[in-house]
């Protein structure tokens, strides 16, 4: 009798009834789990994903899909304004206007907001020690922070996005007056008070050369 029980306890347990997984296998299981579910997270949602919505991006991540917007606009001056801040350059220019040829301005706090992107915000210039990929004026000075749009719209898994919903997720596109005027202003030490942004002929001057997509985007 012992043994019959023995041996029907043994078969119920090996039918699945009674299945007990040893202990140390729970964090073993716990932690592959996990490692599934990031490269879930990480195929699916895509490599962009980990930028912050309203962060700026750097020209950089820019250059990956326009590089030869990218190589026309390192020639401008835009994109080198911020050396106009450090000593002896642009001297004769700032003799005329009062200012020190001399001085070092490149950590001075009334310059940076227009001779570098993104300054005193998320993912924006911080010193040219630790962001100096975001000194000068580059692309999100013009287009908006990628953050919201990068990480949203425009992705290598949908090369067809529309420009429209790149817009609605914060692009600027085409780059407005205002976003010109927020630096081409009387506040300028090198203008007039009486000096005037003539928005319509300038907005064409040393900016990057425009070439044609390979995506048509359209809206």
């Amino acid at each position: 009798m012992a043994i019959e029980e023995s041996e029907n306890k043994g078969a119920s347990e090996s039918n699945g009834t009674r299945i007990q997984i040893p202990k140390y296998a729970w964090p073993i299981t716990g932690v592959a789990v996990i490692l599934v579910i990031g490269a879930i997270i990480y195929f699916v949602v895509g490599r962009y994903d980990h930028i912050s919505k309203g962060q700026f991006v750097g020209p950089g991540k820019c250059r990956e899909c326009h590089k030869e917007q990218y190589d026309s606009w390192k020639k401008t001056k835009m994109a080198n304004s911020f050396n106009a801040l450090r000593p002896g350059v642009n001297a004769k220019e700032k003799q005329m206007v009062g200012i020190d040829p001399d001085k070092d301005y490149t950590h001075d706090e009334t310059c940076l907001p227009c001779h570098t992107t993104g300054y005193g915000l998320v993912g924006g210039f911080i010193s040219i020690e630790k962001t100096p990929e975001m000194a000068g004026i580059s692309c999100e000075a013009c287009h908006g922070h990628g953050g919201s749009y990068v990480n949203t719209v425009m992705s290598p898994k949908d090369p067809k996005f529309k420009t429209s919903d790149a817009r609605n997720a914060g692009l600027i596109y085409p780059p407005t007056e205002n976003v010109c005027r927020e630096c081409h202003n009387a506040h300028s030490p090198f203008v007039g008070l009486d000096y005037k942004f003539y928005y319509s002929d300038r907005v064409q001057l040393g900016t990057h050369e425009h070439y044609h997509l390979k995506y048509e985007h359209g809206g």
